[in-house]
């Protein structure tokens, strides 16, 4: 990576003590971990509307499309005072070239799945976002994001990791003045990385691509990147990822002896069985790139996409 690797971040996640209760909900593994790589810029919306530390708890309440923020007790109306906060905040976020977003879990402003909002009853539906939340989605349609509570799950938190990085790498490429030839080569590198995501949407991007003398460049390459980041929105599955592995094998068919293939075969069988993580065959993999120089799989993403010390690829 060229440039730092910046993330949003709910605050309390940062063990910042901004709740309504005065405390906090510190993540261990986005601070000591994920804090190793990414740059965070954390973002209170209570706290950074003028709401004090501690204060009245609130609640969403009404359409779960355009919901309102009510305090619990006093039933204060909070939501054009957070909204009027939303619009300036998401544009100060756009100056901050941003790779990704984490939000915290069930939070009535910062929620980004199934938060609860109340109807006139008081009965609660899992149906809503928080109010920043949703600002953010709609300003950043395609900028990766994710709750603390979500990045539990070992494939999620992969699929998650990935589009971060390769969001830094798309802003790179398109920080070093492209053009038409440069894309080549861009689409080249994350063939089998795009292809463990959607076949489908990688021949689009090859047939974009393809055409590109025809397209004015501007319109190429916001056309590609709409494909590019919505391809890697889908989740990488095992059969998938299996695919792409026997995709890979066949770039050895001379190359390796009647063992070494069997060998290869079992691993990549043994993966799809989940008997063993991906990055066993994958190691396997890169050590024949090496050892045979071969220079079109040397240059894919796919077998190197973020830093090996994050273990994305460790679970089975």
């Amino acid at each position: 990576m060229t440039s730092p690797i910046k993330i949003g971040v709910s605050s309390c996640l940062l063990g910042e003590k901004v709740r309504y209760d005065g405390g906090h909900k510190h993540d261990r593994y986005i601070t000591d971990v994920l804090g190793r790589f990414f740059l965070f810029v954390p973002v209170c919306p209570e706290v950074e509307c003028g709401m004090p530390v501690p204060r009245e708890a609130m609640r969403l309440e009404g359409d779960p499309a355009a919901p309102r923020l009510f305090t619990h007790k006093s039933r204060a109306d909070k939501t054009e005072q957070m909204l009027a906060f939303c619009r300036a905040k998401v544009e100060a976020l756009a100056l901050e070239d941003l790779c990704g977003f984490i939000f915290k879990k069930g939070s009535p402003s910062s929620g980004l799945f199934r938060v609860k909002v109340y109807d006139q009853a008081g009965v609660p539906s899992k149906t809503g976002s928080g109010l920043f939340a949703a600002a953010v989605a709609r300003r950043f349609p395609h900028l990766p994001m994710e709750e603390e509570g979500r990045l539990a799950d070992a494939f999620l938190r992969e699929n998650f990791i990935e589009r971060v990085f390769s969001y830094r790498r798309w802003k790179d490429f398109l920080a070093q003045g492209p053009d038409l030839g440069k894309l080549v080569q861009f689409h080249t590198r994350q063939k089998l990385l795009v292809m463990s995501h959607s076949t489908q949407l990688y021949r689009e991007m090859g047939a974009l691509v393809a055409r590109g003398k025809e397209i004015a460049w501007p319109e190429l390459a916001e056309r590609y990147q709409e494909l590019f980041l919505r391809a890697l929105e889908l989740q990488a599955t095992v059969k998938k990822q299996t695919n792409v592995l026997m995709h890979i094998m066949g770039y050895f068919k001379k190359e390796l002896g009647a063992e070494e293939k069997q060998e290869l075969l079992e691993l990549i069988g043994q993966y799809h069985d989940g008997l063993v993580p991906l990055v066993v065959p994958v190691t396997l993999l890169r050590h024949y790139v090496n050892k045979y120089r071969q220079q079109y799989l040397q240059q894919q993403v796919y077998l190197s996409p973020h830093p090996a010390e994050l273990m994305l690829r460790n679970h089975a």
